[in-house]
């Protein structure tokens, strides 16, 4: 193995950093928390879904409960519509069939990517409700561009697909895919946001600048 050598300089500055770090360890945040509760997020909210919802908006998601999945459908329907979308991508290969036995000319599969969508519509793996976040993985169609490369993300969600902890989500994916875990695993919370320039927050520059969590009073379609 290739060993390199230091100046003597550089040697006493690493030296001394070595020194303050075992000398002046960080005390743990929030002692008081035992490693077997529920940890340091507090809600009011008496369910999951609850929970999830109150988390989501407060980061600038948009949640929309329809007690079914024709709903959902009508739903989006209606946003496009008030929205003046005029091509909408979908990635979800059961909500597509539905757009297309209905004859929706606006909704087109995302088979590839087209800069002028205005949305595109996904599924996901899971929602946590102590984050708000949505998990997605490179499993699914498309799964790295379809929720980031569209101004608007509409992700449909099932009942049976919120859960609790980050921990939770991925147990769920250790048990829907075993050894072969997706490359890659996103947790999408809220809208893109950055404070980069100026530390002035601006919405939509990394990925979409409004993001649309649908849940469905119903089981995840097999």
């Amino acid at each position: 193995m290739q060993t390199f050598k230091t100046s003597k300089a550089k040697e006493n500055i690493l030296a001394r950093i070595r020194k303050e770090l075992s000398g002046s360890k960080l005390p743990m945040p929030y002692p008081e928390e035992d490693k077997n509760s529920g940890g340091v997020y507090t809600t009011d909210a008496t369910s999951p879904e609850e929970e999830f919802v109150v988390n989501f908006k407060q980061l600038g998601g948009k949640f929309v409960f329809c007690d079914d999945v024709n709903e959902a459908v009508n739903t989006i329907t209606i946003l496009a519509g008030n929205h003046d979308w005029k091509q909408v991508l979908c990635a979800d290969e059961y909500i597509l069939n539905l757009f297309q036995q209905r004859g929706a000319g606006f909704v087109h599969p995302a088979t590839e990517p087209q800069e002028a969508a205005d949305a595109c519509i996904t599924g996901c793996e899971a929602l946590i409700a102590r984050t708000g976040s949505m998990l997605l993985s490179s499993a699914q169609f498309m799964g790295r561009t379809a929720p980031v490369y569209y101004p608007v993300h509409i992700a449909v969600a099932y009942i049976d697909q919120v859960h609790n902890d980050i921990s939770d989500g991925f147990r769920l994916l250790k048990k829907k895919y075993g050894d072969n875990i997706p490359s890659m695993i996103n947790l999408a919370t809220g809208p893109s946001r950055t404070a980069d320039i100026e530390k002035t927050l601006v919405v939509g520059v990394h990925g979409p600048a409004e993001v649309y969590c649908i849940l469905v009073n119903a089981e995840m379609p097999v």
